[in-house]
């Protein structure tokens, strides 16, 4: 017992790096508690700001399909085959136990860690907590070259459909899993999202996949986020004290 307090303590201690003010400029309720209901904050342009500390609902095991009717994720002969080996081998080839990045849309969920949003006029920045990796959403315009040099985390744009940003990722290598579950992809996947921000305290993503070499069809999925009110990113470094990868050892 004493050993278990002992572990929890250092565990607090862990995460207790700042001594901080209050977050200002919260909705509170009348006993001084953070309001989720309250209207979303907007930019001084009239946008939605989709700033802030964000946590998905989704902590381990993350499988995008998962609140998904049977046959909705229309797997290509290639895309099935991949995904039935990974299945069949426990997973033993996950780039994100390898501590490699887990690619888009699987880092906003990655073993539940947080991610920070930072919404400016032109480009919004998503820092994520897990492997401290980061996306750069470009809203200038700006179009992808053919060419462009495959990357783990893709090339995104977004604009806004009213109060919805609709972001497109391309330009993926084939080396990450959409999810935990190993869902499949090539170098042809696009990733289309839309933000949404209906309150203070919530966002939901509309995730669709598109990829022609794993899947018949594109497919959607729903993701949904809470605001970590008072949180902080902290610094995560995979490769420190790595003890998974002697267990990933297949079937």
């Amino acid at each position: 017992m004493v050993l278990a307090i002992l572990i929890l303590l250092a565990a607090v201690q862990v995460h207790a790096q700042w001594v901080k003010p209050q977050t200002p400029g919260l909705p509170r309720t009348a006993d001084g508690k953070f309001n989720p209901a309250a209207p979303p904050p907007r930019t001084t342009d009239g946008k939605v700001d989709l700033s802030g500390m964000w946590q998905s609902n989704l902590k381990f095991n993350f499988d995008l399909a998962a609140d998904l009717q049977a046959g909705a994720v229309p797997m290509t002969p290639w895309g099935k085959s991949l995904y039935d080996e990974r299945v069949a081998n426990n997973s033993k080839d996950d780039p994100e136990a390898l501590c490699l990045p887990a690619g888009v849309p699987r880092t906003t969920a990655a073993g539940g860690l947080p991610n920070r949003i930072i919404q400016g006029p032109n480009m919004i920045v998503i820092l994520h907590e897990t492997k401290t990796t980061y996306r750069q959403i470009f809203l200038d315009g700006r179009t992808l070259k053919k060419d462009a040099q495959p990357t783990w985390m893709g090339y995104s744009t977004g604009a806004w459909e009213g109060d919805t940003l609709v972001v497109q990722t391309t330009g993926f290598n084939d080396r990450t899993w959409l999810d935990d579950r190993g869902h499949p992809h090539s170098e042809s996947l696009r990733v289309i999202e839309r933000y949404r921000r209906p309150d203070y305290g919530h966002l939901f993503i509309d995730i669709t996949i598109e990829d022609p070499q794993a899947y018949s069809r594109p497919w959607t999925a729903t993701e949904d986020l809470r605001l970590d009110a008072d949180g902080d990113l902290l610094e995560y470094v995979c490769n420190e004290n790595e003890r998974d990868v002697r267990h990933m050892v297949g079937k």
